[in-house]
């Protein structure tokens, strides 16, 4: 079967540039030449003159209750064009009292206090451990139209189909006992265009997104969803378990009557309330960004995926997020051991994997939507060519060279493609990679007519 080669990857770099000196989001550019608008995200119309009160108001986040100080509407300075509109304090206490009630009636007292107990330890240790890679810590773009496109064909014939989401007994993350989560699994493959191939491409295509804003090289963590809220749900503030450290969220498709704002405590220490429309993207910093979404969903429901990475590079005894000696090390040095594993500790990404499996499917998947990930080198230096190459398949070394993987690349023993052909004694592979050698030398180009079939 003629196989078809694309030429260019799916994503342009992106611009990630952060604008400064904005009220409640840093909005940021998806291309220089096409400045996006600032957008003021504000929270439900009732609390719309409260974005920049802290901790514990909104939801308890530092401590198991709600702080008594920063409630007073009369302290906040009022716009000129609201003056006429009514303000009313952030008195979460009785919200709260019925969140935890409904747990209480579904699981029982003290295991859905011992969740919260949790949740509010992750809340004060996590941030002040964590290795963070952006300034701000998130920020709000449009999803790319092929990605997009991607999850929302999936939703679109698959919407009906979504199942109730299972939580853990006395978790007490969402109030699923009042407004249950519904899950439509990208990955399951009972549904239309669904299963790992969909995965897969999910993946490789928010991976150059995330790297460009983090500038760091990643490995996948999780992809997660599409998850549906429906009316008055609620998301306590939370971090996201180790090791989903750098994230984005996709809102696939909605029906509200205002906005359901995603709440971030920025690194200033106040609240940001982030609102999305279908197709909007926020890559956030999740293992140290108190986020959550603590008034109740207006509307039928919001439809969300999730996307996480974490730092490929290896640090012996720690994952390379985590700050040496912080809070977190120690805890997981209480729990694991002294010595840590990182994500592929090999520097191995899923380009060698698939190398490695002779899986070519996958390669052409990656090809099309990470690219570059088809030239990268493990802590040895080997690139997917080399493991290509000890697999002894001559379509998949055609496939990498007519790609663009470079013949002349050395690894980390100052070896060739060639020189690794030649020690194996594959005479097929090591005759092409010395005649493109040659070629390359005389400045023809021996991939040019070349058929993979």
């Amino acid at each position: 079967m003629l196989l078809k080669i694309v030429l260019s990857s799916l994503l342009p770099v992106l611009s990630l540039s952060c604008k400064e000196n904005v009220t409640s989001i840093e909005s940021c550019e998806a291309n220089p030449s096409e400045a996006q608008p600032i957008t003021i995200a504000r929270a439900p119309a009732i609390y719309r003159h409260r974005t920049d009160y802290g901790v514990d108001v909104s939801w308890p986040m530092h401590y198991p209750w709600l702080s008594q100080h920063d409630n007073d509407p009369t302290t906040i300075p009022i716009p000129e064009e609201s003056e006429d509109v009514k303000i009313e304090p952030l008195d979460r206490k009785d919200i709260y009292s019925r969140y935890m009630e409904g747990c209480y009636d579904r699981y029982d007292q003290h295991t859905c206090e011992m969740h919260e107990k949790e949740r509010v330890a992750q809340c004060l240790r996590q941030p002040q451990s964590m290795v963070n890679y952006t300034e701000y810590g998130y920020v709000k773009i449009r999803t790319p139209e092929k990605l997009f496109r991607l999850i929302k064909n999936f939703w679109d014939q698959n919407r009906h189909n979504a199942s109730i989401e299972k939580w853990n007994y006395g978790n007490s993350y969402t109030n699923h006992w009042d407004s249950p989560n519904l899950m439509l699994s990208h990955d399951n493959d009972t549904l239309i265009g669904g299963g790992v191939d969909l995965t897969d491409k999910i993946y490789f295509a928010a991976e150059n997104i995330i790297q460009d804003w983090t500038s760091k090289d990643l490995v996948t963590s999780s992809v997660y969803g599409i998850r549906i809220y429906e009316e008055g749900a609620i998301l306590a503030t939370h971090v996201d378990r180790l090791p989903l450290v750098s994230s984005a969220i996709i809102n696939v498709d909605q029906d509200v009557d205002e906005p359901w704002p995603l709440e971030v405590i920025g690194r200033d220490g106040k609240a940001h309330n982030v609102t999305m429309l279908p197709g909007d993207m926020v890559l956030y910093e999740s293992h140290s960004l108190l986020h959550g979404r603590p008034f109740p969903l207006q509307g039928r429901f919001m439809a969300n995926i999730f996307i996480h990475y974490a730092p490929s590079d290896t640090i012996l005894g720690r994952p390379p997020y985590v700050i040496e000696d912080s809070l977190e090390d120690r805890d997981r040095a209480k729990q694991y051991g002294d010595i840590q594993g990182s994500n592929n500790e090999d520097g191995s990404t899923k380009a060698h994997y698939a190398a490695r499996e002779l899986n070519l499917e996958k390669l052409e998947t990656i090809a099309e939507y990470n690219k570059p990930m088809l030239f990268k080198q493990d802590n040895n230096g080997w690139s997917p060519l080399y493991e290509a190459i000890r697999a002894e398949s001559l379509t998949l070394v055609m496939f990498l060279l007519y790609h663009g993987e470079d013949v002349f690349k050395t690894n980390s023993y100052d070896e060739t493609p060639f020189d690794l052909a030649e020690y194996y004694e594959f005479n097929l592979i090591a005759d092409l990679l010395a005649r493109i050698v040659f070629e390359t030398r005389l400045g023809l180009n021996t991939l040019a007519g070349m058929c993979i079939e």
